[in-house]
């Protein structure tokens, strides 16, 4: 069965979802994260995906005390990105008690710091950033497209160890249009090995019993939850039984 993975993304320490990633689009839905992760918590969901927007925006990592309060204050399994361009804001992060973090950015810019840390605390706890725009990675928060194939991406990665991967479409992110499945269907083909979570899109039911008969092993779901469209009891009535 999919996992449902529900996201948080902070933004001047509050619960905020952008559209396609512009900061100027946004709109605040909760003035503290740590309600609306015990909320997901009370559901039955077991996994967070949270990420620092001002981080991402800052280049290095701001809201670890929102981590840390989420962490301290829930079971939930976190995973934490945004802003993390050192070996310092990757090993707060983990302190401040994250289980996995996800790099994208640097990656991209700086390579070798990024397979320091799968070499350093593991596959399974370094998660592979893939946000693209017509199958281009985009990078820098979104600001910056690049050349690079997302498929020749996802490759180069997962010949250095990585096995977890979170592929945004961004032209899909938040705007409840409903996923780009076919692309997630292209990635699981051609690494099918690879533990892929769609994100970006989703905007009912529906939706996830597609990427589920794509045979996606997850998905993050944000907008669609705190917009009402999916309905958080019975998202957890059917899929964490």
């Amino acid at each position: 069965m999919i996992e449902i993975i529900p996201a948080i993304d902070i933004l001047d320490g509050k619960c905020v979802r952008l559209a396609q990633g512009d900061y100027d689009q946004k709109k605040v839905y909760n003035e503290e994260p740590l309600e609306v992760a015990k909320q997901f918590e009370n559901y039955g969901f077991r996994r967070l995906h949270l990420v620092d927007l001002d981080g991402a925006r800052a280049n290095s990592i701001v809201n670890y005390r929102v981590l840390e309060r989420i962490s301290s204050r829930t079971s939930l399994i976190i995973d934490f990105g945004g802003g993390l361009k050192s070996d310092y804001d990757v090993q707060i992060a983990f302190d401040s008690g994250a289980q996995m973090i996800t790099g994208g950015s640097i990656a991209v810019k700086d390579p070798k710091m990024f397979q320091g840390w799968i070499k350093k605390f593991g596959e399974k706890f370094i998660i592979l950033g893939a946000d693209c725009r017509d199958n281009r990675i985009a990078i820098s928060g979104w600001t910056e497209n690049t050349e690079e194939d997302i498929f020749s991406f996802i490759g180069s990665w997962r010949k250095q160890g990585i096995i977890k991967v979170i592929c945004t479409d961004i032209s899909k992110d938040g705007m409840l249009e409903g996923p780009n499945v076919e692309l997630y269907q292209k990635i699981k083909e051609q690494y099918p090995d690879i533990h892929l979570i769609a994100s970006g899109g989703v905007s009912c039911m529906e939706d996830i019993d597609r990427l589920e008969e794509a045979h996606v092993p997850g998905v993050i779901i944000g907008k669609a939850i705190y917009e009402g469209r999916i309905n958080l009891k019975e998202l957890s009535r059917k899929y964490n039984n």
